[in-house]
């Protein structure tokens, strides 16, 4: 049995690091590939991007936003 230790869940509003305009992102699904490695895929609007952890915020980066 493999155990997932996901850091954000399905349904969750978060924001990308790098994104200056740090718009609100969905969590839509979570991919587990080999090693336990989990892809992120998160939508705004019409579109949805795949990232890591590590790319991803529950918080806004209100410095990033405003610079």
């Amino acid at each position: 049995m493999m155990i997932v230790n996901n850091k954000f869940e399905i349904g969750e509003i978060v924001y990308l690091k790098t994104d200056l305009e740090q718009v609100k992102r969905l969590v839509v699904a979570i991919t587990i590939r080999p090693e336990n490695c989990i892809i992120y895929s998160l939508a705004h609007g019409m579109d949805s991007s795949l990232h890591y952890d590590f790319e991803i915020s529950r918080e806004e980066d209100t410095v990033a936003k405003v610079t």
